[in-house]
């Protein structure tokens, strides 16, 4: 993979990620700032992992017959910026500049179109499991990584920005630990920085605050 940049001369794609390109993205609005992260939990089939389920939708090429549940989505165009398997490995299915196809139809502090200014990052795992230590290292690298190239304001789940349709990435995902570990590697001059230092709360009131 070439070296992307985006219109700031910032790289568009991780160094260490592995890329599953998408086609399921377009532009963003002109002069649309990227500045909400959203946490999402997905595996493919339900409940299992270390499949090729999730990189296959996100490719449009999940085969319907694999297994009873790919008959609802196979034919769902959707993508996220990145992917994050159990074991830590991190996936870039979208270019950082484009607007990948995650969040549908959603809000945030009264804006609508979540997909317009954010970037997606789906977890292997679901709402009745816990993550994997490897997922939480990975997760606070990636996003000091990000905050370093946009200017984000603020961390939601989907559970947040959809709450009359979704729940991921649910209870089993400890935000107070993710906290503690940005403010640990966050500068504190950040805009994320300053808010995690602020001594916001590790819950949905802390995620939504700015």
């Amino acid at each position: 993979m070439s070296a992307v940049t985006t219109a700031g001369g910032q790289p568009d794609w991780h160094p260490q990620a592995r890329i599953s390109a998408s086609p399921n993205h377009d532009e963003r609005p002109t002069g649309q700032p990227v500045e909400l992260v959203v946490l999402h939990a997905i595996s493919l089939p339900p409940g299992e992992y270390g499949g090729e389920g999730v990189e296959a939708l996100f490719a449009n090429r999940l085969d319907a017959a694999a297994h009873p549940y790919y008959a609802q989505i196979a034919h769902l165009k959707v993508s996220a910026h990145f992917f994050i398997r159990r074991d830590g490995t991190l996936i870039q299915c979208v270019p950082v500049h484009r607007r990948a196809w995650h969040a549908g139809v959603s809000c945030w502090r009264g804006r609508e179109r979540c997909n317009d200014f954010s970037v997606g990052i789906e977890l292997e795992g679901c709402d009745e499991d816990v993550f994997s230590d490897a997922q939480y290292d990975c997760l606070a690298r990636l996003i000091v990584w990000l905050e370093a190239r946009l200017p984000l304001r603020a961390l939601a789940g989907h559970e947040d920005i959809a709450p009359e349709r979704k729940t991921d990435p649910g209870p089993g995902f400890d935000w107070a630990r993710l906290q503690c570990a940005l403010q640990a590697q966050l500068p504190a001059g950040s805009r994320l920085g300053r808010w995690l230092a602020g001594g916001a709360l590790a819950d949905a009131l802390w995620r939504m605050q700015v």
